[in-house]
């Protein structure tokens, strides 16, 4: 088993020098689970912010070869739980299909003051094909 932690360029840069985007744990047969640091976005309200973390999400997947179609679990921490319907109606527009594992919890504040929400997944990668 491999383990790789990344820092995609094509992503967002970490907001602080004490952790990384990605970790990518590889099984020899070219399968991965990814694990996605906690996202947080720019935005006045839930929805504007839920938008971009799936947005820089996606964006994360995508430099390891994943879709939101693979991720399995997702993490949620929301400032008000009453903006469930705002994050949840703006989920369901980035992750469609049968839905992930997931768990929602009410938190006092995040990293940045202004962050209404974090959002962290794990995502399966297939096998990559053989060349």
């Amino acid at each position: 088993m491999q383990i790789t932690l990344d820092n995609p360029a094509s992503a967002p840069q970490p907001l602080s020098p004490y952790y990384s985007q990605v970790a990518r744990v590889e099984h020899p047969d070219g399968s991965a689970l990814l694990f996605l640091s906690g996202q947080i976005a720019e935005g006045a309200t839930v929805a504007e912010q839920s938008r971009g973390i799936f947005e820089t999400i996606a964006t994360l997947l995508a430099a390891h070869g994943a879709t939101l179609a693979d991720v399995i679990n997702i993490r949620t921490c929301l400032t008000d739980i009453g903006a469930l319907h705002e994050y949840g109606a703006v989920r369901q527009e980035f992750i469609t299909g049968t839905p992930p594992t997931s768990m929602t919890f009410e938190v006092p504040k995040l990293f940045r003051p202004e962050a209404q929400i974090e959002v962290e997944v794990v995502a399966a990668v297939s096998p990559r094909p053989a060349a």
